[in-house]
């Protein structure tokens, strides 16, 4: 069987269009995924990428440990069923599943044993004499599926195979797909637009829009911790209501006001506490969501609830053994048409709701979700990004949260009160000042741990569980934005950037030829980057010829990507002059002007005036600078 290895995978049209922009996945032996997102959102794309029946623009897809970018799709073993079952019709179903094992030459004996192992498996046996005219839509895609499995590929690629199928076959044949997967015992690629099938067959699931992914995860880490607007209206039944609103913040408490409603409620800001300081302004708009099972028109718990709107009932959907009362929570709204202020309830209660009746409903505010107007990314990630804490700066001095840190030269800036951005990954846990851990939280393979210091919850991010204890903690300065009146610091440029073009040369090089000098005529690589040539590591050439046609390589500009520490001052490479330094304590970087551009170069000797630079390209990431693809 095998893993998957997808590594900044595009896939570009002539006219410039990205239908796949920048996915990156690593798929495990035996897992089910599922590919989800609305139609041209680049889930089938991606997949036919996958099987080799579209060629990848840039990228790196390996399966197994064997990169198959130019590998022809019968030579990937991997297995595809599509969605209109591609069946023969005027071959028998026992010659439809044979028919790729004839290609590959097998011998009779195999090839029946196999044909009538999947037909078991399947449970098409009794029709293996029929012809596809003669079977329903479920019984050939059955033998559709067939046809894959009997290959015994490392892969099974399925693309919305059921969108044909009626309701009642599609939920059994849902039911089918997973007891194949769990009899084969390889890895799934699933592809479809229903959520539902989404959420109930695969292990994680891949959520894409416009061509990006939006949030891999599992299903109940999505449904849970959407990342954003999209994913969370988009998984789940019905879909989440989202109200435009603002959030004001009074000590512990965060009251939460309803744009275009009188509708107010007071929480407490222990379910807000991830959230940046910047949203609690009582101005900044954000969205507010909350999904229709976690509202409640119970008598008894919107009695008990302090958490209540009033809405007023537009229409009811009965749905047997549970109903959808739609309303809104602005009295002079409809209720029908989707708004910030529609509002819908799901309940399993009998009820007596009819049109513009109102009254009241419980939110189960712990479940609720909050979103940036702009971006519409989630306020309250899993993992917080920044933790935004107000500081004193005194004589070079830094002061937060009772704590005392001397400022190095970079972190220069006047006296006055202002505010600290601290990335949680530059909280290290091998410090010298005491705090307390209040919780450890594992979010894939990081591990979320919440820190107080002196009152103040700030968090961390590690790679292990157990975090040493006593906790000391310590901060990576090179990392943090500081802010005192109009001045900024703004935190150390974590990459250089250089621009330059891949080239070839035509050299002539002499070498010992039984002892005679002989003349050999070669052609090499070079990077030209700001006017300087270096000899192309064989890893990029590999790459750039492998994602892009030799005339794209010659005639493409790119910007290759480097960090602070693998730049190196020598005696030749790239020219430049040192207009200052950057000093953090015992580390040291010099700003170095090339061009018009100023880069910041870790040194650890004495460096000034004109300088020599030589990049480390082989810890260099490469982008196609003109449409922004990744290569490397």
């Amino acid at each position: 069987m095998a893993s998957l290895s997808l590594k900044h995978i595009y896939k570009v049209y002539p006219n410039g269009t990205k239908a796949v922009n920048d996915f990156n996945m690593e798929i495990a032996d035996k897992e089910f995924i599922v590919f989800v997102g609305p139609s041209g959102c680049g889930k089938s794309t991606m997949l036919r990428m996958i099987a080799g029946l579209e060629d990848i623009s840039a990228g790196e897809l390996s399966i197994g440990d064997v990169v198959v970018n130019d590998v022809e799709p019968k030579d990937r073993d991997i297995a595809m069923v599509f969605q209109n079952y591609a069946l023969y019709p005027h071959m028998t179903v026992y010659e439809n599943i044979a028919f790729g094992l004839r290609v590959r030459k097998m011998s009779n004996e195999e090839i029946h044993e196999r044909v009538v192992q999947a037909s078991e498996i399947l449970g098409i046996k009794e029709y293996l004499d029929k012809k596809p005219k003669e079977m329903s839509g479920g019984q050939r895609q059955r033998v559709s599926l067939g046809r894959a499995i009997v290959r015994d590929p490392k892969v099974m690629l399925l693309d919305e195979p059921l969108s044909n199928l009626d309701a009642k076959l599609r939920t059994q044949m849902r039911a089918e797909i997973l007891k194949l997967h769990a009899k084969l015992n390889t890895t799934f690629i699933y592809v479809t637009h229903d959520q539902v099938e989404a959420m109930t067959m695969g292990t994680r699931i891949v959520v894409m829009k416009s061509g990006f992914v939006q949030q891999i995860d599992t299903p109940k880490n999505l449904y849970r911790y959407p990342k954003n607007k999209f994913v969370a209206g988009f998984i789940g039944t019905p879909q989440m209501n989202f109200f435009e609103g603002t959030l004001k913040k009074s000590g512990e408490k965060v009251e939460v006001a309803f744009k275009y409603t009188d509708a107010r409620m007071t929480l407490p800001y222990e379910y807000l506490r991830k959230a940046r300081p910047k949203y609690f302004d009582g101005n900044s708009e954000v969205y507010i969501g909350i999904r229709a099972e976690d509202i409640s028109l119970a008598p008894n718990v919107v009695a008990a609830s302090p958490y209540k709107v009033k809405m007023i009932v537009s229409h009811v959907e009965d749905l047997g053994d549970e109903s959808l009362v739609y309303g809104d929570i602005n009295m002079n709204g409809d209720g029908y048409s989707e708004s910030s202020t529609r509002i819908i309830v799901k309940t399993t209660l009998s009820h007596t709701y009819r049109p513009g009746d109102v009254c009241e409903v419980a939110f189960n505010v712990k479940k609720m979700h909050y979103f940036d107007k702009e971006t519409e990314e989630t306020i309250v990630p899993r993992i917080p990004d920044i933790n935004e804490v107000e500081c004193e700066v005194q004589d070079g001095t830094l002061e937060f949260c009772e704590t005392s840190i001397k400022l190095p030269p970079a972190l220069s800036i006047g006296n006055g009160s202002g505010t600290v951005l601290i990335p949680s990954d530059c909280i290290m846990f091998h410090g010298t000042i005491p705090a307390q851990i209040v919780d450890c939280e594992q979010v894939g393979d990081r591990y979320l741990v919440s820190v107080e210091l002196k009152g103040r919850r700030l968090y961390a991010v590690s790679s292990e569980e157990k975090v040493p204890e006593p906790c000391l903690i310590g901060f990576d300065l090179k990392k943090i934005t500081l802010s005192v009146g109009n001045e900024i610091v703004q935190p150390l440029e974590e990459m250089v950037r250089l621009d330059g073009r891949f080239e070839k040369k035509k050299e002539t090089t002499e070498c010992d030829v039984n002892g005679k000098l002989k003349k050999k005529k070669s052609i090499n690589f070079y990077l030209n980057v700001c006017e300087t040539l270096f000899p192309a590591p064989e890893h990029i050439s590999q790459k750039l010829f492998s994602a892009l046609s030799p005339r794209e390589v010659f005639s493409s500009l790119f910007t290759f990507e480097f960090s602070p520490y693998d730049i190196e001052f020598t005696q030749e490479g790239i020219e430049g002059d040192v207009v200052s330094f950057c000093e953090y304590g015992t580390e040291r970087f010099a700003r170095v002007r090339i061009g018009e551009n100023i880069v910041n170069v870790f040194t650890d000797k004495p460096v000034s005036g004109k300088v020599y630079l030589s990049p480390r390209f082989d810890r260099a990431g490469v982008a196609e600078a003109a449409r922004g693809i990744k290569l490397v």
